[in-house]
């Protein structure tokens, strides 16, 4: 058994998540053999914990299926990421701010929807609602209903707790107070209210925290945004022209704040009638997601169709990705996820921050 032999057995392996070999990816590091003991390094670009752990059965597997009295050890490194600032977001692996230069375009239920398909393929998902002025996820989510668990230390700081529903922990500033109060809250006071969020929420470990971030692109959107370790932002607009200029004004904040715009979501693309499949009605105009994509040389992450379906599930507090029939409008949200993930390695493997070993 030398180094050569193990190498050829693991260089076929699946990343499971990116459908490539390890080979092909060059995520193999390093083999260490001394007598029957194998130590195996991977290194590769921001894995799921589901990923580095399918990662640590296979290879030992494959090893084992050759030589069965070896004695073989896994380490899987994460190569970049974005460095935690805050001790609170320490366990997160990649914070996802999805953002809107306006309101109206659907963007709290394009994160709700995101955050699902997310938790669906496998990873560990937050969501941080931080849309101070109309708190939504706890209604798209089932839990209106609930306040957020609060823990007071002898010193007096206070921790708090997010709550779950399909898989998702959601905080959002609708759990500690009333919609109607959020509304008149100032500048100041909203600020004081998203650090409490950001700072004092127990999250444990993520591979995603989504940031549903209040719509605009004012002080108060540059305060939050630098005030977070982000990984990047997406921004949903809707076709027209009205709405493609504020995008416009969404990627110039997020550049001026060096934030890695990771792609642009078109929503309510087109309509399509449940007795005519095959007809798509663009009734806010076409291509405009596209077009500023282009403009700013930015990815285009994909276009979601307007279906009632996707309202209904987010006043029932369902996201209707997770339901069985949702047929292609839920592979449309799929998609847009798998482009998200792509994109979030992509972005972190242009960091220049050192490999962290990932627990198992």
């Amino acid at each position: 058994m030398t180094r050569s032999d193990i190498l050829a057995l693991l260089e076929p392996v699946i990343d499971p998540d990116l459908g490539q070999t390890l080979g092909a990816l060059g995520a193999i590091h390093d083999v260490e053999i001394s007598g029957d003991r194998v130590r195996i390094f991977l290194q590769a670009v921001q894995p799921l914990h589901w990923v580095a752990r399918r990662l640590d059965h296979d290879c030992k597997a494959t090893v084992l299926a050759s030589y069965p009295n070896a004695d073989v050890e896994v380490l899987v490194r994460e190569k970049g990421g974005t460095t935690r600032r805050t001790p609170a977001l320490a366990g997160i692996k990649n914070l996802i701010a999805v953002a809107s230069g306006k309101g109206g375009v659907g963007k709290s239920t394009v994160a709700a929807n995101l955050a699902a398909a997310l938790a669906q393929r496998g990873a560990s998902v937050g969501l941080l609602d931080a849309d101070i002025y109309g708190p939504s996820q706890p209604t798209m989510y089932g839990l209106a209903s609930q306040t957020m668990r609060a823990e007071k230390s002898a010193d007096g700081k206070i921790t708090g707790y997010p709550n779950e529903a399909y898989g998702v922990k959601v905080a959002s500033i609708g759990f500690v107070m009333q919609r109607d109060q959020a509304a008149i809250l100032r500048g100041p006071m909203l600020a004081g209210y998203f650090t409490m969020l950001v700072e004092q929420i127990v999250w444990g470990e993520l591979d995603f925290l989504i940031f549903d971030l209040p719509p605009g692109t004012g002080d108060i959107q540059l305060t939050l945004t630098q005030r977070i370790p982000l990984t990047g932002a997406v921004v949903v607009t809707t076709p027209q022209e009205i709405a493609l200029a504020d995008v416009r004004r969404s990627i110039q904040m997020f550049t001026k704040v060096n934030v890695d715009v990771l792609g642009i979501i078109e929503n309510m693309s087109y309509f399509t009638p449940p007795d005519m499949p095959d007809r798509k009605y663009h009734i806010f105009g076409q291509g405009g997601g596209t077009t500023v994509a282009k403009e700013f040389d930015v990815p285009f992450l994909g276009e979601i169709p307007i279906d009632v379906r996707v309202r209904e599930g987010a006043d029932e507090g369902f996201p209707f990705v997770l339901d069985p029939e949702s047929g292609a409008l839920g592979d449309a949200f799929r998609q847009v996820a798998e482009n998200i993930v792509r994109e979030t390695r992509r972005a972190n493997a242009r960091s220049t921050d050192s490999a962290v070993e990932i627990s198992l």
